[in-house]
């Protein structure tokens, strides 16, 4: 007999990544293309809010959430570093982003999909480490023949691109606010989830600790 629920699981830490993980993700989505507005799981309550409208022409390209039980902290950060050739870049306190490209039309967010990641963004955020997932709707009847991030084509890419690295900038800012350090490929992706899976599980010890004392 299926246990009956009574309330709502918490989007980033009730819901699980699946048992499939890295290959399948089950990813929540909090962004369609057609949204206007830019849409965020507030952390303490887990219901969507909005973050801010979308002042500008910038519409998110995909359907854009972020992995469940996931952070990014020391050890997404370490990819970046090393990148970069540095040791002072953070991880941006957040789950780890994540674009599911689809042929469908999906007309809103908070919601749930199983997604198979092909590769990955890595961005610096004003010195923070801030990796976009790119993965593909599973059983999609277009994108699902895609395997790796090679195999997406470079329109498309050259979209999602744009978007992360012009999407938090203003008209005032003299130097984008978003830089695209690497674009890779399906294998880094996989580490980044389990690095991203590693740093959640410290988040989680560190949060009861302080709980107890």
């Amino acid at each position: 007999m299926n246990k009956i629920r009574t309330f709502k699981s918490h989007p980033w830490h009730g819901i699980s990544l699946g048992d499939q993980v890295p290959e399948i993700v089950t990813s929540f989505i909090e962004m369609v293309p057609t949204d206007t507005v830019k849409y965020e799981v507030d952390k303490q309550t887990g219901y969507l809010s909005i973050d801010r409208p979308q002042k500008y022409s910038n519409i998110v390209p995909a359907l854009y959430g972020f992995l469940p039980r996931t952070y990014s902290a020391d050890r997404v950060a370490e990819l970046t570093n090393i990148q970069l050739e540095r040791n002072d870049i953070q991880g941006d306190n957040d789950p780890i982003d994540i674009c599911v490209l689809t042929e469908k039309d999906i007309t809103h967010g908070d919601i749930i999909v199983k997604a198979r990641p092909i590769g990955g963004f890595r961005l610096l955020d004003q010195d923070r480490a801030d990796d976009k997932l790119i993965a593909v709707l599973e059983n999609d009847a277009i994108y699902s023949s895609y395997r790796d991030i090679h195999d997406v084509p470079l329109q498309i890419i050259d979209r999602l691109v744009h978007y992360f690295t012009t999407y938090k900038d203003l008209p005032s800012d003299r130097h984008p606010r978003c830089v695209l350090a690497a674009i890779y490929g399906v294998e880094t992706a996989y580490d980044v989830i389990a690095r991203a899976i590693e740093d959640y599980q410290t988040y989680v010890q560190n949060a009861l600790l302080e709980e107890m004392e």
